[in-house]
Parts: structure tokens; sequence; C-alpha cells
């Protein structure tokens, strides 16, 4: 359709001329302004362990008397908002260790102890919303991976298994440890035991660990650290991390654990009333050092969290994140190639509302809700499963199968994934995978590439080259069954910058990852300026203004044309209490060749054509370190041969640590040639913690497309370390009469014999 106006490609360059003229001054006087204590390339900080002489209560008193024997890690160093100079409030760490244990003894100074921020007591509480010590433990001391623990004020607790200095870093994953907290007139203590069964590491005597430590001072949005680390780094960067030296006749164990799980099911609804019994056994055992075999018998994941609903404006999937805790551990160790996106911080969230929504996903070779989830994402039963992960020296192993039972029109299915990668270089690898989904009797589907990836500094390359194999009858046709992709990350205090230029063939098929376009040659660029003058945190404070373009363009490998394109043109403002303000345009340009389905419930159809079309929005987080706080977007423009207003509005309050709650409602109102409607998502959420041990949360969520309510609501209670009971209650109504579409509610409990 004919459109008299400037095309975006104009539109996008003029607001990048803007930003550029408007402020060229800022950056100018922020060259100007006295240069930040930037830490100094000097020897990393060493901490001697001491071999505790006698036992350690954890009571959150450092009262043994082996903790006045212990060396003391002090004199943090900001790296926000002021870089390289001293924390301004001191923290102070001990390390003792015994036969069973390693123990850390925390000692957070604070004038204003009755100002402190605790978010809440959720397991895998939110770390960045409040104040917090993280630690994070190098236990090979390869200077690129490790094991992250964070606690608050109120005893919560944080873990994460983290891969390739933060490529991935795996919150889901859950250890044993316990931790006790205290809070006093100079500042609050943390007492954290960490057994040894609970991590990996060589069987070296002595052994030397990596070991950073950071402090979160939420109310002054201010971060510290042990082993300073520059602004644009997070605790992931375990290569400047500091040593914890001297540790003797430790040993790993025989690490072997043993959980059986029994599970009742009701659920009624459309269907008559059933009612089963279930169990199963997860076991986990320590081949060698740095080897774990997992085994699942007749795996459940009825207790796993609902998904949240999505509004999708696009004709390609949405990719929903991975939350069965069989499919967690060590899954870094499957990651292949480099990442094209940023990564979030450790502890954060990610936001409700971001600058450009429906952007086209990025491609996962192997990704693992395709296993034991159909189309719709309804659970497939899983008869058993192994896997063998994790480091043999320079050398990261990964090799899993499933069996996956029978289902309606989905045969019998076995899954295969292998992955290995060797480190070189100071902080860079390589290495192969290989990947085989069977169907009985209907076919299979096999992938296998090779991948590099290499970092020198401030600057990160990585490529890979995949190939597929299919038979006719599960891919018809001809045309190219590869994949290949270069992409690169510069990162320095002022400047971010990524590309990536990426071939996708027409018969590429891979079932067991996420590939949203097949046909494809993909180029996208990213680049982002980070100003921090000093008359912006002064006058408004604004802590760092960050200019930035994104820019992705699909083009067909048959010659048909362009495809898709974006081009985005945006500002950043983020506040000094954390807030953060963008806005911008996103150009879009989509060429569809065959008719697709933009709402189904609504039967809206976009029919074939090339349609340009413009996004102008603007959106705004406040500190939500506040016991208020809220998210809102606000964004008007064309969609396709039509228009749209978007709206979308999340506020949250938190009530004190145990109780939080929040809501938020997005809203688009859509007008095109051949209808209109106003299509509503609401979610409501009420997360309860009695303690760190009882948690009661619920999810309710309405769509006014399919007019349908879903709810979720769980209680769990940690009876003992990684031992639950579950208590799990799902239903969905029609919105339109109230009638009962489906309900179930689940009783599940597990309990690990850890030995």
């Amino acid at each position: 359709m004919e459109r008299n106006r400037l095309p975006v490609e104009w539109l996008g360059v003029a607001f990048g001329a803007a930003i550029v003229v408007l402020f060229a001054p800022a950056w100018a006087f922020a060259q100007q302004a006295p240069a930040v204590d930037t830490p100094s390339v000097t020897a990393a900080p060493r901490l001697l362990a001491t071999r505790a002489n006698g036992p350690v209560t954890l009571d959150g008193v450092l009262d043994e008397p082996a903790w006045a024997l212990a060396p003391v890690a002090s004199g943090f160093v900001q790296n926000e908002p002021a870089e390289g100079r001293p924390a301004s409030l001191d923290t102070e760490v001990r390390v003792l260790y015994d036969d069973r244990a390693v123990y850390f003894g925390v000692f957070a100074h604070d004038d204003e102890p009755g100002s402190l921020v605790v978010s809440d007591l959720r397991k895998d509480f939110n770390a960045a919303a409040g104040d917090a010590v993280l630690i994070v433990i190098d236990t090979f001391l390869d200077r690129r991976n490790g094991f992250e623990f964070a606690t608050n004020p109120a005893g919560a607790k944080w873990d994460a298994q983290m891969s390739n200095e933060g490529r991935e870093s795996n919150a889901n994953w859950d250890g044993i440890w316990d931790v006790r907290t205290r809070v006093a007139s100079d500042g609050w203590y943390a007492e954290i035991r960490i057994p040894l069964l609970t991590l990996r590491f060589t069987r070296a005597d002595p052994q030397t660990w990596g070991i950073n430590f950071q402090r979160r001072l939420r109310r002054r949005n201010e971060e510290s650290f042990w082993a300073p680390l520059p602004r644009i780094y997070d605790i992931h960067r375990v290569s400047m991390a500091g040593s914890m030296d001297d540790l003797r006749q430790i040993r790993p164990g025989r690490n072997l654990r043993v959980k059986p799980y029994a599970a009742g099911t009701s659920s009624s609804g459309a269907r008559p009333t059933k009612r089963e019994l279930d169990g199963g056994l997860d076991v986990k055992y320590g081949l060698t050092a740095g080897l774990t075999l997992d085994v699942t018998v007749n795996t459940d994941f009825s207790q796993v969290e609902a998904d949240e609903q999505q509004v999708n404006l696009t004709r390609f999937s949405l990719l929903f994140p991975e939350k069965r805790e069989f499919f967690l551990e060590n899954s870094g160790i499957f990651q292949f190639g480099l990442p094209s996106t940023g990564q979030t911080a450790v502890g954060s969230a990610r936001p409700a509302a971001s600058g450009r929504q429906n952007s086209p996903p990025d491609m996962r070779l192997f990704f693992s809700r395709q296993i034991g989830l159909s189309s719709a994402g309804s659970a497939i039963p899983i008869q058993v499963g192994s896997r063998v992960s994790g480091r043999v020296g320079a050398y990261s192993i990964g090799a899993l199968n499933i069996q996956q039972a029978e289902q309606g029109t989905v045969p019998s299915t076995n899954f295969t994934a292998v992955r290995a990668s060797r480190a070189v270089l100071a902080n860079s690898d390589f290495g192969f995978m290989l990947l085989n989904k069977e169907e009985s009797g209907a076919g299979y589907n096999r992938v296998g590439g090779v991948d590099a990836n290499f970092r020198f500094g401030e600057l990160s390359l990585g490529g890979y080259a995949v190939k597929t194999d299919a038979p006719q009858s599960v891919v018809p046709g001809s045309g190219e069954d590869f994949t290949a992709r270069a992409n690169f990350t510069y990162t320095s205090r002022t400047w971010l910058a990524r590309g990536l230029y990426e071939v996708v063939g027409q018969r590429f098929r891979n079932e067991m990852g996420f590939v949203p376009r097949t046909g494809v040659d993909h180029v996208a660029s990213y680049g982002r300026m980070n100003l921090r003058p000093a008359w912006a945190s002064e006058r408004f404070s604004i802590r760092e203004i960050g200019p930035h373009f994104h820019f992705d363009q699909f083009d067909r490998r048959d010659g048909t044309g362009t495809e898709s394109r974006y081009l985005d043109w945006h500002i950043v403002l983020t506040m000094n209490d954390s807030g953060f303000f963008e806005a911008g345009v996103n150009g879009n340009r989509e060429n569809n060749v065959r008719p697709f389905t933009l709402n189904a419930a609504r039967g809206v159809i976009v029919a074939p054509g090339e349609y340009d079309f413009d996004e102008y929005f603007a959106l705004y987080r406040s500190n939500n370190a506040a016991r208020f706080s809220f998210e809102t977007r606000f964004s008007s423009g064309d969609l396709y041969d039509g228009h749209r207003n978007g709206y979308a509005f999340a506020p949250t309050i938190r009530m004190n640590e145990h109780l939080n709650a929040s809501f938020s409602v997005q809203v688009n109102d859509i007008d095109l040639p051949s209808t209109s409607y106003v299509s509503t998502l609401m979610a409501a959420r009420l997360d309860y913690s009695v303690n760190t041990r009882v948690f009661f949360n619920a999810l309710v969520q309405y769509n006014t497309d399919t007019e349908e309510w879903s709810s979720n609501v769980r209680l769990n209670v940690i009876h003992r370390p990684l031992s639950d009971f579950f208590l799990v209650y799902n239903e969905r109504r029609s919105g339109s009469t109230g009638d009962l579409v489906d309900r179930s509610i689940v009783a599940k409990l597990t309990y690990l014999f850890a030995f």
C-alpha cells in the first residue's frame, strides 16, 4: 500500500543525527571531567583459606575461635557508580574449611541498618532488587566457569552455575548449602556453609580456587568487589577474580544423590474426573571429579511454574524459557556458538516492557524444550533419560539421551545430544555438537556442527557451521541443508558494538533446536554509546545516557528480495536509583509471500505483500527497590496495512520481605482494513514467603483473544535440603460463561538422599 511519507531509513538517520547533535556537548563535557580511579593492572588479591580448628555453628554469629584466626578479605572497590574508588561502606569476608564444607563469614558494615533493602525471601530471590552479598567460586581455576551464591540480610538464597564467564548463568541450578544472617547496629552478618559435595573440584593437594566477592548496597545503587572489576563487567568475570589458596586434604567425595518422588494427580473438566498415583527416580553420581552422570526414570515436571503468556504480533514462533530441573544443570555446556544478544546482570529479571517488542529471536542449535513437550506446550511423558556432563582438563563434555513415550499422534521418540569443546588461549574455545532425533516408524533428523569462540580483551569473535540430514519424507524438496554464522562483540566503557552475518538454508531442519526462519541471509548490527556526564548526574540524577541503534535484515536466498528488515533508533537514560527511561522509533519492513494468521482466536489474517511500518514508543521503569515500583510503555504507529496503539502498565507492591504482589496489563488497539479489535492480556502475581523454606505463589492470567482465565497456584515446602513438597492447583475457565475448561490438583513429595 502506498504511503506519502519519508522511508524509515531516513527517519532513523535523522533521529540518530539529532542524538549526536544533542549529546555531543555532553560527551565532550564528560571527557573533560576528572577521570575515575579505574582499577589498576595489579596482581589479583589472594586470601589464605584456614582450616577450622573446631566445629562451626551456623547461627550468623562469627564467635567461633577459628573465625578470629582467619585472614580477612576487605578493601572492596566500587565498579558502580564511582569505578575504582573504595566502597562507601566496606565489607569483610573470612573463609574456613574442614573435611566436609567450606564456610564464609561475612560482615557488611552499615551505619544505617534500618535502611537495608530486603526484597523478598524466595528461593532464587531477585538479588538485584535489594541489599545482597554474592560469591563466585572457580573451583577448577580455569578462569571461565564457576558456582555463584548470594544471600540478603534476611537469609534468602540464590545460586547459579556459570559457564564461560557469563555466556550462560543458570540461576535454575540448585545446590545444597545453607546460610544464617543477623542484622546488628553496625551492619549485617552472614554465615554460609557450602558442603564440598555441592562443588566440583580436582583431587590435587593443595588446591587454589578462583574467588570473588560482591557487595550490593541497594539504597545507593552501589556495587563493590573484593577483586576490582571495571564497570563493563560483573561477577561472572572470573578471569579477573582473586584466589583462595592453600586448601589442603579436601576430597569431593562419592557425590551420589538419589531423589525419588511420589505424586498424586486429580484432573477434571470437559473430560471425566481422572485420578492417578505415580512415582519416579532421579540419580546423580560423580563419575570423576569433573564428570557427573544423571539418570531420570519416569520423569515428572508437574510442579514446574506455568509460562507467562506473551503477545505475538509476528508470523514467527515465540521463545519460552526452560524451567525443568533435569535439563538445567550443566546446561551451559550444551550452548553452541557465541550468542548475539547481551547478558543480563546477576540476579536481574526480564523486564515486562522493552524497547523493541516481538524482536526476531536468536536461533538455538539445542533447545531442550523440544523434548517432553508438544508444539502446544502440553507434557509428553519421558520414560527414561541419562546425561553425562562436566569437565575433564581443558575439555567440556556433555552427552544426553532421552526416551520419550508415545502419546496420541506423537510416536515414541529418542533424543540424543553430544557436545564437546576444548579451552584454548586465555578464554577461548572450539568444539562440536551432534544431535539426533529418531521417531519410531516416522523418520529421523540429524544435526552436526562445529563452532569456535575467541575473546581478546574487549573483543569477542565467534562462528559456526552446521549441517542437517533428514529424509525426503520428513523434509521434502531441494535446497541447502546447512547454516553458518560469524559474529563479533566489542565492549568498552564508552562503546558497545555487535554484528553478525548468518546463512540459513531452505532445507535446514533442526527438530531439537529453535529455528525461527530458514532460507535466509541474515545481517545484523548493534551500536551503543555510554555517556556519563557529571552534570546529568548532579542536576537530573541521570547516571548514564545511552543512544543506540539496532539493525536486522533477512534476505531470501532464492533471490526474491528482502523478507524482513528492522531498523531501531533509541535513547536510554539510566537513573542513579536504577530507574530506566527509553524512547525511540522501531522501523519495520515485512514482505510476506503467503498469508499468515495474526490473531488465531479472532481469525485475523494478514494478506501477502510488502509492508513498511514504524512504531514510536516511550517506556519507563522505576526503582525496583522501592516498596512501590512500576513499568509502563506507550507506543503508536502503523502495523502492516493498519494502525496500532499499544499500552502496558505493570505495578509492583512490596509490603515487606514476606509479601510481594504485582499486576500487569498489555493492551493492543489494532485497526486493520479488514477488522478492528482491542486485544488485552492481564496477569496478576502474588508471592508470599512464610520464611526461607515455605513459599506460596499464584499467577492468574486473562486473555481477551481466547476469552479464557488461567490460574496456577503453588505451595512449596522445602522440608530438607533439595527435598520438597509441592501442592499445585491449575485451572482454566471460560471468560464469557465462567464454565470450567479443565482443572488439576497435584501433590508431589521428593526426598533427597546424598552420600
